[in-house]
């Protein structure tokens, strides 16, 4: 078999001008390169963590044959990354010398923009969202914004531009959309099917052809920093200073990003974005989506991955403990050997997850809950949108026809060094009549499964006291309590 030289460069289009790139450090960020070597400073560098959307780009890609623009936080994002993808800054939107593009121009006409640091930001994030809905509601011009942050105003002007963006443009004559299809063809031909390998040594930056590939360089190079949405590989160099090198970017693998159902059974890839991973889960388990929706903004979402979630191993991640609720089971591999384990044995200590060097997470299988089943998921932080979590708490029950609590399995993250199940709490519980005396009950029980930490986003007395609250709410919610647990901005109490 003939032996496929890796490629030295990597290859993306900028705006409208095809890049290659040998010269390329394991942890240059996407919003350096612009700034600094090609001089396109609309893009901003605000927090320089994904926080605040003041250096967002869109980053088109081809997924499953279509391409796909999305909002990305470009402080966070590696120039690694981007090898067959078409990056659009906001220096690309206007079609003609001394025109404004239908966003911009709403935004200056409804007066969106004070000081303007941020208004590049929101002028990408609201032309992605245009793109896919020309006509958008409230609530999805808020869902888009989520991930930009304005010091200046309320608001209220950048939604009232949103609203107006179709009355100034057409989106089927907005360049990106007459020339989807040769931009399209231009990604396809750069997918050449080989590794491409920068630097020498510890420094080396490897974006590997395949997964086989990924596996077979993982397994030689244990110790390199596996990285796929960056967002928080991203804030270990911007704010941590930490050496990623050598560094695998294996954001783009196909056979990572592949998710499917077959006989009740979810089967996510490690490479699966939360965007990516949304209408399915939201439509087969539906407690699922609006958790999804509070996981940082659409910038981290489009970014961010369920396998690296679970392969961080981080106590406050938000979806190990939904899944460990659900029953999860982790598939994890090296080199062509793959094995199987319940995802809540997955999570050892603090910083320590069973698995082995070399060994990187494959996918994540999880069984839609059968009709009769409760599950429900609750995040607490400080701030409803775009926060970290506090404590989240994940409940799965099932109830005799007698009303007995025949199963029931909750999970917490937050409350522990690693996600973890309340079994003291479960045991109190099971067998029971699902009642409020016995809720009360098992709320003392809580004390043996956890001892919470206080940091800056809680303390532990707050912690304790909301875990036992959360499930008190479960209780009132499968029980069918007329009083609105919650009303959303865009929902009417029945």
């Amino acid at each position: 078999m003939e032996i496929v030289k890796p490629r030295d460069h990597i290859r993306f289009l900028l705006n409208g001008e095809e890049v290659r790139l040998a010269d390329v450090a394991p942890d240059e960020t996407l919003l350096d390169y612009l700034r600094l070597r090609r001089s396109l400073r609309g893009t901003k560098e605000g927090c320089a963590e994904g926080d605040c959307g003041a250096c967002t780009v869109l980053v088109g890609r081809l997924s499953a044959g279509k391409l796909v623009y999305e909002g990305v936080n470009a402080c966070i994002r590696f120039l690694g990354s981007l090898d067959g993808t078409h990056v659009v800054t906001i220096e690309h939107l206007a079609p003609v010398e001394g025109q404004l593009h239908p966003v911009q121009q709403a935004m200056v006409d409804l007066h969106g923009s004070q000081c303007g640091f941020c208004t590049p930001g929101f002028v990408m994030s609201l032309y992605a969202l245009w793109m896919r809905e020309p006509e958008p509601s409230d609530a999805a011009i808020e869902k888009a914004l989520q991930g930009n942050l304005c010091r200046c105003t309320g608001y209220e002007a950048i939604m009232r531009a949103a609203r107006a963006i179709s009355s100034y443009g057409d989106v089927v004559k907005d360049p990106l959309a007459q020339e989807r299809n040769l931009v399209a063809t231009r990604l396809a031909a750069m997918k050449d099917g080989t590794r491409v390998e920068i630097g020498e040594g510890g420094k080396r930056l490897i974006v590997p052809a395949n997964v086989d590939d990924f596996a077979a360089v993982l397994d030689e190079e244990p110790k390199a920093t596996v990285v796929a949405g960056s967002t928080d590989v991203g804030l270990w160099v911007t704010k941590f200073m930490r050496e990623i090198a050598p560094a695998l970017f294996i954001g783009n693998l196909d056979g990572l990003c592949a998710m499917s159902e077959e006989d009740g059974v979810i089967t996510i890839g490690a490479g699966v974005t939360y965007t990516e991973a949304f209408a399915l889960l939201a439509e087969r388990i539906p407690a699922l989506g609006p958790l999804i929706d509070r996981i940082g903004g659409e910038q981290v979402r489009n970014m961010g991955t369920i396998g690296g979630n679970i392969a961080n191993g981080s106590p406050i991640g938000d979806t190990p403990p939904p899944l460990i609720a659900l029953g999860a089971t982790v598939v994890l591999r090296k080199g062509s050997e793959r094995r199987s384990l319940p995802l809540e044995d997955f999570f050892i200590a603090y910083g320590k997850q069973d698995r082995n060097p070399g060994e990187f997470v494959e996918s994540v299988e999880v069984t839609v809950p059968a009709d009769d089943v409760h599950f429900a998921v609750y995040k607490i932080s400080k701030r409803r949108d775009e926060d970290i979590t506090s404590t989240l708490g994940a409940f799965h029950l099932t109830l005799s026809g007698a009303g007995m609590v025949e199963d029931i399995r909750i999970a917490y993250g937050g409350m522990a060094a690693t996600p973890r199940r309340a079994k003291a709490v479960e045991a109190a519980l099971l067998g029971k009549p699902w009642s409020e005396e016995t809720v009360e009950a098992a709320l003392d029980a809580y004390e043996q499964d956890f001892t919470p930490l206080t940091d800056m986003r809680a303390s532990a007395q707050y912690r304790a006291l909301a875990a036992r609250n959360l499930l008190t709410r479960f209780y009132l919610e499968t029980t069918g309590t007329k009083a609105p647990i919650q009303v959303g901005r865009h929902e009417v109490a029945a």
